[in-house]
């Protein structure tokens, strides 16, 4: 379980960093896609733990 935890929080990282470093797009966008997936890495993380159930 934290293994797997570590490599999808380290794959959603490096995509992240693709989008911000190599994808020509304008800034806002950027700054919307990074904010959406950080809450739903957040939300996956609270219910990978079991601290909030939906």
């Amino acid at each position: 379980m934290l293994i797997e935890t570590i490599i999808i929080l380290i794959v959603v990282g490096v995509l992240l960093w693709l989008i911000n470093n190599k994808l020509p797009m304008d800034g806002t966008i950027k700054s919307i896609i990074n904010i959406v997936v950080i809450i739903a890495v957040i939300v996956w993380l609270l219910r990978a733990f079991g601290i909030l159930s939906l």
